[in-house]
Formats: structure tokens, sequence, C-alpha cells
């Protein structure tokens, strides 16, 4: 079996992407929905998706959980709050209200690139964020290398609750750069409740001309701290798009995860993600 843990859906008639733009965005400034998705997975023996949101918009978790309700593909969303915000849990039941909500098993915030670099550590995100873990709802932590720190604090905070690093938290691949991104994670990587996504790889280096060798000083490190029983696999289609068909993603993912035993490579390629999203195996 083999699930993908992360990627995205979006349809620009019912709603833009403000965040794609430029020329070298073109490639992704289109409709990506359900029928594209089963034909970029095609041939690459993937079973069960998570659909993860995208834009920072109520409106968007209730359609994403549609979506899984009528899709046998999509076995959990991953839906959006704003994680500091006094009305977050509100509009988290909200969503629990709703046909489908069986399906959300996680929620994520934009943290990457957020003016405020302590944002996932203020005191009303770990107060938000231990609810979830009450409620049994995974949060995914979404940073780069300059919102880790904050994201080691959340997690120290809440350890009764499941996080999930999104991307590897997005490494700096193109510049070759390991500090302080590797001893970062190392840190994070000592507690017990957090997960890993392998994930979001190509983005981070150069689009055209990138090799597996790239890639290689930090996928080791992340199976060193976090080892394979705490890794999934992650698309990250269709932003991935950018850097390379589905296939390739997958095939970068085998190579970079070819040391794994068998055993191994069954936490790697669903059993870790079943267990942060609570899919049926």
């Amino acid at each position: 079996m083999r699930i993908d843990s992360h990627h995205h859906l979006w349809d620009l008639s019912i709603r833009d992407q403000e965040w794609i733009t430029g020329e070298e965005m073109k490639p992704i400034r289109k409709n990506f929905v359900v029928s594209d998705l089963k034909d970029a997975i095609a041939s690459s023996r993937i079973d069960r998706t998570v659909l993860v949101q995208t834009v920072t918009d109520y409106s968007e978790t209730p359609e994403l959980l549609n979506i899984a309700q009528s899709e046998q593909l999509v076995g959990a969303v991953v839906g959006w709050l704003q994680i500091d915000a006094p009305d977050a849990i509100a509009h988290l039941h909200q969503y629990l209200d709703l046909p489908g909500a069986e399906y959300l098993k996680g929620i994520r915030d934009i943290a990457q690139d957020h003016p405020d670099p302590n944002y996932l550590a203020k005191p009303k995100t770990i107060a938000n964020v231990k609810k979830l873990g009450e409620l049994g709802i995974t949060f995914d932590l979404l940073t780069k290398t300059p919102e880790l720190a904050a994201a080691i604090k959340l997690v120290r905070a809440c350890p009764d609750v499941q996080f999930v690093m999104d991307h590897i938290s997005k490494p700096y691949i193109a510049k070759r750069e390991l500090e302080p991104w590797r001893t970062l994670m190392s840190e994070l990587a000592t507690l017990p409740n957090v997960l890993c996504k392998v994930s979001g790889l190509v983005t981070e280096a150069n689009w055209k001309t990138w090799d597996v060798i790239d890639f290689k000083p930090y996928i080791d490190h992340v199976i060193e701290i976090f080892t394979p029983q705490r890794l999934m696999f992650g698309s990250d289609w269709p932003v991935a798009n950018l850097g390379g068909t589905y296939s390739q993603i997958v095939e970068l993912a085998e190579a970079l995860t070819s040391g794994l035993s068998p055993s191994e490579a069954e936490f790697f390629w669903h059993k870790t993600a079943a267990a942060a999203y609570r899919l049926a195996q």
C-alpha cells in the first residue's frame, strides 16, 4: 500500500489562488481537480491520499471535506484555522458539524514566511493547539528555518498533540545550506510527538536542474534523526509540478529511501501516514 500524505486541489473558478503569481508559477496557474489527480498518480501505485488546505479561507475546508466524502481515493483532510485567533476552535466546531467531518483528521496554519517568526509559540496558538489534541486532531507544521525555533516551543508545550512537520521544514536546498536547519531539526526530532513528511523537495531545489544527489544530505539527516518509522511520503502535487511530474517525485522518493529495509519502507510509504491521520489500512 502507498499513501500520498500531502497534496492539494483547487478550482480557480471557485476561488483564486493569490499566491500563484509571476511567469515562473504559470505551470500551476490552472485548475487541479480529482480527475487530474487520478491521471497524475496512475503509474505511481498510490492507494490513498491526504488532501491539504491551500489558502487561508474558512470556506475552503468544507469544500475539501465534500471531496473526501465523495471520492474514495481521498482518505483524510487537513483543513485550515487561523490558529492564534480567539474564535479558532469555534470555527473548528463548525467544521465538525458538516457532512464529511469524519474526514477532518488534521489542521494547518501558514507559519512559513510569517511576519512574526514566533507565531507558533504565541500563548493563544499553544492554547488552541492543545484543544486540537483533546479532540484527537493532528496539527501540521508549515515552516521554513526561521520559524523552526517557535515550532519546537509549540511541540514541547503540547506533549499530548500529534504533530506532523510538512516538507522537512523547507530547507534551502538550492543554496546547499544545511545549518541552522540541521541542528534545529535534530532538536525537533527529540520530541516523540512529531512526525515528518518527506515532501515538497523539488520546489526548494533548482526547479530545472536538480538531481537526486542534491537532496541526499537532507533526507539522510531526517532518516537518521526521525528514523523511518516517523517519516512519510508526500508529493506536494500540484505545487511540485514546478519542478517535476508526479512520477518523477515518486521516483525521487524511491531513490532517496532505497536503503530502507522492507519493514522500514512500509512505514515510509503508508504506516506512518495512516497512524498520523487515522486512516483505515
